[in-house]
Order: structure tokens, then sequence, then C-alpha cells
């Protein structure tokens, strides 16, 4: 990949040029972003600059041999380290799995990858059989080029196994380039932070995603400022709601506040049951999207309750629809509340709480919270409470 053909970013290209341009690359990068804001993208075209035997003062030259398998991930001064699932397992073994993912999506997010690869429920992790491996591939000389290179894509799965390679990645063998690509500063180990340089690169902006979704997925300039609008600047993000009509985590996330509100405990387990075999990684894809939903349901009924508009918030026509009628019967604290239950619960299932257990626990708490609603409202008008109490109203707002 060229600098050329990454999306935006034009400043974070800019300076990783200039490292190179003035002489003072350091041994360990580390690019630090949101997912889908194309760090990876970024990294797979610094690499192959760097193995590029007739650079240019901007991009690759894209023609070289070194070039030509830098592209296709074969060149055998370019190694690779990610998460895997299973006992003993190394990134050599996915090696086939990576290559055809990044052809296919250099943006994809780890939900993604972990599915390509069948984890299913297992989560992913870099391992200590993968640190050996790493330190024994970057002890050898460079095959063909100047440079040996390893891109990590998120160090934070390392965990502790990463003080296997904190030698290795602060006195690295002459013209060893380390580039780690990560989401999640808080979950790297600070020795490992201390010893690379940190990139920060930003969401892309929206003319950058618009862009990017013209060239690269043929749509209209209307459609694609739609799509920008709604994904934060993660392309990843964009090409899924290009792929699918309807958001399955939306449809998922109103059908379980429908059974929250109503409190059927019958009606709770089914949906506890079924919810629970989708696997963790989906739990938590599925809870990153009930967040942002949240977030952009507080702004709108913030917006709404000062000026009556409903601001910039990012939802699709449907959900948004969704949104403004619950905006007329939950409020700001209660909005909270959710948000804060949503964000502990993300946090247990990082840390493989029982699926069963746990999303009960959760939506008899949600319950509770929509409910508290009640005590709340002076039934000063019998009527106009029942009105804005009854199941009716929830299933106007929650069709179906």
């Amino acid at each position: 990949m060229t600098f050329t053909e990454v999306i935006g970013q034009h400043k974070t290209k800019e300076d990783l040029l200039q490292m190179l341009r003035s002489e003072r690359l350091p041994h360990a990068l580390l690019l630090l972003g949101s997912p889908g804001c194309g760090h990876l993208s970024l990294a797979l075209a610094f690499a192959q600059y760097l193995l590029c035997d007739d650079r240019g003062p901007e991009d690759a030259c894209g023609r070289c041999r070194h070039c030509l398998k830098s592209s296709k991930l074969i060149h055998p001064d370019l190694h690779f380290s990610f998460p895997t699932v299973g006992t003993n397992v190394l990134s050599d073994h996915f090696l086939a799995d990576w290559r055809n993912a990044m052809a296919e999506n250099p943006y994809q997010e780890i939900n993604d990858w972990l599915q390509r690869i069948g984890a299913e429920n297992k989560q992913g992790n870099i391992n200590k059989e993968e640190c050996l491996n790493i330190i024994k591939k970057l002890s050898l000389k460079t095959f063909e080029s100047t440079y040996k290179v390893l891109i990590m894509w998120l160090p934070e799965y390392l965990g502790k196994e990463g003080n296997r390679l904190l030698k290795l990645i602060e006195e690295p063998p002459e013209n060893t380039v380390f580039i780690l690509v990560a989401e999640r500063q808080e979950l790297i180990l600070n020795t490992i932070l201390s010893r690379c340089q940190m990139v920060q690169v930003p969401p892309l902006d929206d003319d950058s995603v618009i862009a990017g979704l013209v060239e690269k997925e043929g749509l209209s300039a209307d459609q694609a400022t739609m799509i920008a609008q709604l994904v934060d600047g993660n392309f990843n993000e964009a090409r899924v709601l290009i792929r699918q009509e309807e958001n399955d985590h939306a449809q998922l996330l109103l059908d379980w506040l429908r059974r929250c509100y109503r409190g059927n405990g019958v009606e709770l387990v089914d949906w506890v049951d079924e919810f629970s075999g989708i696997g963790r990684e989906n739990q938590k894809h599925f809870l990153r999207y009930a967040l942002h939903f949240l977030r952009e349901l507080t702004l709108l009924k913030a917006m709404s309750d000062q000026s009556g508009s409903d601001g910039k918030v990012r939802l699709p026509a449907r959900e948004l629809e969704t949104a403004r009628r619950l905006a007329g019967v939950v409020e700001l604290d209660q909005l909270e509340l959710l948000s804060e239950l949503l964000t502990d619960t993300a946090y247990y299932v990082e840390r493989n709480a029982n699926p069963k257990i746990l999303f009960l626990d959760v939506s008899i708490r949600m319950n509770q919270i929509f409910k508290r609603r009640l005590a709340l409202l002076q039934p000063r008008n019998i009527v106009k409470l029942e009105e804005r109490t009854s199941l009716g109203l929830w299933k106007r707002v929650l069709p179906g």
C-alpha cells in the first residue's frame, strides 16, 4: 500500500515522511488512533516506503520489486504480529487470512478479524510463543532490503507478555523498525510506551470519508455525505453501513429496550439466552453500538430541550425517528444512568463475566431505571399520568 492509497490523514503522512527526511527515524513508532481512522493503512504505507528501492519525496515508487512484494504483504523483511486465538498459536499460522483481510479492508476492526479466523466466543491475545517468535525473526539479518519492519496490530492484546519484548524494542538490531498500531493506550504496558515515539492519528474528517466512499465504494456524493455524518471518522463503520440496509445491532438494541421496559421475566430470560450465544466479541461490538446510540440520544435530548432542534445527531433515519420518540419519555439523568450501566457492562464482558448472569442483571437494572420515572411524576392529572406511562406509549416509541 502506498500513501496515495491511504484515505486522508495528510498531516500524519507528512509527519512520518519528515522523520525519514531528517534522519530521525525512531526504532519504535506507536500509531495511536480510534478504530477505522486508517492508522493500520498508514503503517502498511510507511513500511512499503521504508522498503522501497526507488522512493520519491512523497511516496514509494510502487514499481520496484520491494514495492510489488510489500503491496502483497509477502516481502521477506516485512513481518506482522496481531491477536489470534488458541494455545501456542502464532500470527504466522494466519498469514494467508491476514493478507486476504488486508486486501479486502485495511480499515478492519478487531471484531471483524477475530470472526474471520473463527474466534466465536474466544477473545484474542498475543501470547508468549508469539513474542518468542518475534525475537527469533528479528534477530536474523535482512533478506533483501535495507530495513526490517515489524508491524504489530493492537499491542494492547500483549498484556504482560509484552515484557518479553522490552529489550528488543529498546535495543533492536540495526535497521530494524517496530511499528505498533494501537487503539487503547491505557491497556499497553508503560514500559513499552516509554520505548516508543507516539504519533497520534486523529479520526478521519467527514470530507476524507466522503472522498474515500466516492472513490473506493462508488457512492454518489449525497450518499457518501449521509454516511460520513453517521460514523465519526470511522471508515470501517462506513463500509459496514453501505453493506447493511438495516443495522442488526439497532434492531437488537430496540428489542432489548422494549423488553427491559416491560420487565417481563420470561421475555428477558429468552432474550438473554439468545444473546449470550452470539460470542463475546459480538457482545462487545453490540455494547459499543448501544453506547453510541445513547450518546446520540443524549445529544438529541439536550438539543431538543434547549432549542427544539435535533442538532447534528449522527443516527440513520430510522434510528433517529426512534430516538426522537425516546427523547420524549426519558430524562437526561436516566440516560446518564443507562450509559454508566452499559459502560460497566462492557468492562465486565472484557473480563469474561458469565454472559447469562451479567445481561440478566443488567436487564433488570435497566427496567428499574425506566420505571423510576413513574415515581418522579406527580399524578395531578390521572389521565395524563396514564397516557405518559402506559405500555401503549412505549409501543409507539419502540414499535414492534
